[in-house]
């Protein structure tokens, strides 16, 4: 039996099926958000970012690089975006503790996989790299985020 829904985004294309379900990862990300095993604030983030900043290339565009042109939507569905966004971004140990810290990671994330994709055409996949770089920065953006919080909070006792 020939399961068409497993295969695509868009039901379209028959591929190697368990490696490019857009559909079955988010699917699998509801579930991870539900039980709350999944950081909806990184998800949420990561999708921010790689929206506003493919929109942002989109929008500057290239003579050159074909990449600018490609729409947020097929940053989701191409390559391993939406695995890395479901099951390695949300990954608790090395990410961002802080929820103002998850939105701050998710965000760059979604950034940086863009623009790796995008600006360095020798490199089409980049999320994995974008993650190892957000791990790199989740201590700095968690010590950002509770620096900022004690400061408030010692303005708000002093006064």
């Amino acid at each position: 039996m020939r399961l068409i829904f497993l295969c695509d985004f868009s039901f379209t294309q028959w591929s190697s099926c368990i490696e490019t379900s857009t559909f079955l990862i988010l699917l699998a990300g509801a579930y991870l958000v539900y039980t709350k095993i999944a950081s909806w604030r990184i998800i949420f983030g990561t999708l921010i970012g790689m929206i506003v900043m493919s929109s942002f290339l989109n929008f500057v565009g290239s003579e050159t690089n074909p990449m600018f042109s490609v729409p947020w939507y097929w940053h989701l569905t191409i390559g391993g975006f939406a695995f890395g966004l479901i099951f390695m971004a949300t990954e608790p140990v090395t990410a961002a503790s802080t929820n103002m810290g998850r939105w701050i990671y998710g965000l760059s994330i979604g950034v940086i996989a863009v623009l790796i994709r995008v600006v360095n055409p020798a490199f089409p996949e980049g999320m994995m790299l974008a993650i190892l770089f957000a791990n790199l920065l989740a201590p700095a953006i968690d010590f950002a985020v509770t620096s900022r919080q004690t400061s408030k909070r010692m303005q708000r006792y002093n006064s």
